[in-house]
């Protein structure tokens, strides 16, 4: 019992090792993601049109012109990014707002965000127009003011910024800094309960905003304290700026606004409605100005007022986002069903959203089934929907990168809204209608594709397929196993016969030797009795041996089935008249453990019923390979049997057991006096190849139902169960 009980340690212990391997390979991934694949420095791709590693909580984030803008004016929209392990670090990037009375910053240390009004945990410094100053401060699921610092030059949107933050154990700096005018302020502050770590992220507050150039590098306590003291160097801001200060275009120069009427703005052309524009003529259109809110951005303008809405063609004016009142002037060109103002100059009089008209016109909302999708021009992407027997088409902005792109699957039923437009210069005459969508937020996946498409099919398939190999071989390698184990048994057996039962024969036999040879020559009778019971010694020695042997056949393992059995047969006839021969045919294939056992077992037995009851004078063994079975046939030329009662023997019921238990058919034919032919059929495993499998599969199939139609007949000489 020692060797199982070895060999169960060392499999006890193998699977200790392996599951040591698989944990230190987790801890090492582990490893990898924290401190190498989310590692610093970081710097944005916004002008590379990536941006898949930021999320979204709130806010219209997408990418424009090399920066990620929110058009929306949502309290506290949020875009985060990074590695919750980031401890000390710099985070800088450059800010624009996009309209008054609200902020646009910077957060540091994020953790535990959710959507809402500061609904995370961290710190935040920003720039704000409402008092034009530079604030800082704590949020925990609720805002805490630290420190503010004006500028004295007022936050003036559609400018842009730099801000800069450092935050190095529990302490903290800001700056923001105008480029055009060369000047810097700074705020910092500190707490003893701080967050140690955390992810960075954009937030803008009751305002849009646009950033780029984000950037994320390891900090130094030195960095900080050179940062503080640059700080504590720059002399105050003592001056306050006016409470409206004007309005820049992107190339910083003023814009004519509502709330500071010029000479321009008094002297403008009355504003005339939407509508219309449609009675405007088409041989000499003279040019008109309108008034609205801008209700999309991208891939082209459009404004509407309580009246209609139009499209602006080739808009001049000052970047604008979603909710901003303009004012148009352009030359109108009316078509079926809406219009059109070429060339329109852009005027901006009002960068809060206002009361909501009286009625929406152009916004449709709808839901089809996406057929395709595919790149549009000036980085947005075009849908190809359809519902029922109506197809159509909608345009919308990539976004952040990629991610929306990945996020529709084909056949998904999608929710959109958008402005329906039917000119040519958008549905080429391919589509009756186009929506243009806003953003990414105007798409709501209902439903997501079906599960049975032909790709998910194949996929289910090849994975069945390799889960049915997969147990095929986990399988074969148990049976391996088990086989293996009660190799090892039979051959601790065969030991301990060897070593009692074998060894007490030859004792006896040497002892009753002895006394014969012992008794004088007068005990004819006793020298009789001791002859017989040597013969009967003798020929249990021999059994026992021949025993010994069969649940011992080391020979398999080392010189082959064939020579085995070759071995075998000569131990048999061992000093006898019998001549041994073996022939082998085809190509030597490897056999599985268990085919080979039974193989052996039942030449062996054919070969000693033929040395005991046949009295032949040759025995031929052949071993024949074929493409997908094996042949073993054990002949002689001995006295035969009739197909009868000799039949129902034990040996000959026992090579009928093992032919069956490796599905193989053993046939016996045998004619009185001229001798038995046993041979016994076995299949092999298929050799499979890429190119091959398939049809030894079909193969197999058919010789299956072939096979099955066969059993279900009788025949004489083919034992089965």
């Amino acid at each position: 019992m020692k060797i199982p009980l070895l060999a169960k340690h060392r499999r006890l212990a193998g699977s200790f090792f392996v599951l040591v391997l698989i944990a230190s390979g987790l801890v090492t991934v582990r490893i990898v993601q924290t401190y190498v694949l989310t590692g610093l420095p970081y710097t944005d791709s916004f002008a590379k049109g990536g941006g898949d590693e930021w999320k979204a909580l709130g806010g219209t984030w997408q990418l424009v012109d090399g920066s990620m803008r929110n058009d929306s004016d949502e309290r506290g929209a949020k875009l985060v990014a990074g590695s919750n392990r980031w401890r000390d670090y710099s985070l800088e990037a450059d800010i624009m707002l996009l309209g008054r009375d609200g902020d646009a910053g910077l957060i540091a240390r994020s953790s535990d965000e959710e959507q809402g009004v500061d609904s995370y945990s961290g710190y935040y410094a920003g720039l704000r127009n409402l008092d034009n100053t530079l604030v800082i401060g704590r949020a925990d699921h609720g805002w805490i003011e630290a420190r503010t610092e004006p500028l004295l030059e007022g936050v003036i949107p559609f400018h842009w910024y730099h801000l800069k933050i450092i935050v190095v154990g529990c302490e903290m700096a800001a700056s923001a800094a105008d480029p055009t005018l060369g000047k810097r302020i700074f705020v910092t502050m500190s707490e003893k309960d701080c967050v140690q770590t955390g992810r960075i992220g954009l937030r803008s507050y009751s305002s849009g905003g646009a950033w780029r150039n984000v950037r994320v590098t390891p900090a130094t306590r030195g960095m900080l304290q050179e940062f503080q003291a640059q700080a504590n160097n720059s002399p105050p801001e003592r001056l306050r700026p006016s409470s409206n200060p004007p309005l820049l275009h992107s190339d910083d120069s003023p814009i004519e606004s509502e709330s500071q009427p010029t000479a321009s703005s008094i002297d403008s052309p009355i504003a005339q409605p939407i509508s219309s524009l449609r009675l405007v003529s088409r041989i000499r259109p003279e040019m008109a100005t309108v008034q609205g809110v801008v209700v999309l951005t991208s891939p082209t303008l459009f404004v509407q007022d309580s009246t209609g809405g139009v499209a602006i063609s080739h808009a001049q004016g000052p970047p604008l986002k979603v909710g901003d009142e303009i004012e148009v002037t352009g030359r109108p060109e009316p078509l079926d069903f809406s219009s059109i103002l070429r060339d329109g100059r852009v005027r901006l009089l009002w960068t809060r959203t206002p009361i909501p008209p009286l009625s929406v016109t152009a916004f449709v909302e709808l839901e089809g089934y996406l057929e395709s999708k595919k790149d549009g021009p000036g980085n947005t992407m075009v849908l190809d929907l359809h519902k029922g027997e109506q197809s159509f088409q909608a345009v919308m902005n990539r976004g952040r990168g990629d991610v929306v792109f990945r996020k529709l699957k084909q056949n998904s039923l999608l929710r959109l809204r958008g402005i329906c437009v039917v000119n040519s210069e958008y549905t080429h005459n391919l589509s009756p209608f186009v929506l243009l969508l806003r953003s990414a937020d105007d798409v709501d996946v209902l439903v997501g594709p079906p599960w049975w498409t032909a790709g998910h099919l194949a996929a289910i398939g090849a994975g069945l397929l390799i889960l049915v190999l997969a147990a095929q071989v986990l399988y074969s390698r148990a049976e391996h196993w088990r086989l293996r184990a009660v190799l090892e048994e039979r051959e601790r057996l065969a030991h301990e016969m060897h070593d009692t039962i074998a060894q007490s024969f030859a004792g006896i036999g040497f002892q009753l030797q002895a006394i014969r040879n012992d008794l004088q020559d007068t005990h004819s009778k006793a020298h009789r009795q001791l002859d017989l019971a040597s013969d009967l010694v003798r020929h249990s020695h021999n059994e026992a041996r021949r025993s010994i042997a069969t649940l011992r056949p080391e020979s398999l393992e080392s010189i082959g089935l064939l020579p085995a059995l070759d071995s075998c047969a000569r131990k048999m006839v061992d000093g006898g008249s019998v001549a041994v021969g073996i022939s082998s045919h085809g190509n030597c294939r490897p056999m599985p453990i268990r085919t080979v056992d039974a193989l052996f077992k039942i030449g062996q037995e054919a070969i000693a019923n033929v040395v005991r009851h046949a009295s032949p004078t040759y025995l031929n063994i052949t071993l024949c390979y074929e493409s997908n079975e094996v042949r073993l046939a054990v002949e002689d030329d001995g006295v035969g049997f009739t197909a009868g009662g000799e039949l129902l023997g034990f040996g000959i019921g026992g090579m009928r057991k093992r032919a069956d238990s490796i599905s193989a058919t053993l046939l016996i034919k045998s004619i009185l006096g001229r001798g038995t032919h046993v041979e016994v059929a076995a299949p092999l495993p298929p050799q499979l190849t890429l190119k091959t499998w398939p049809g030894h599969i079909l193969q197999y199939l058919k010789e299956y139902r072939s096979n099955a139609h066969k059993w279900g007949r009788s025949h004489p000489y083919i034992y089965r169960r």
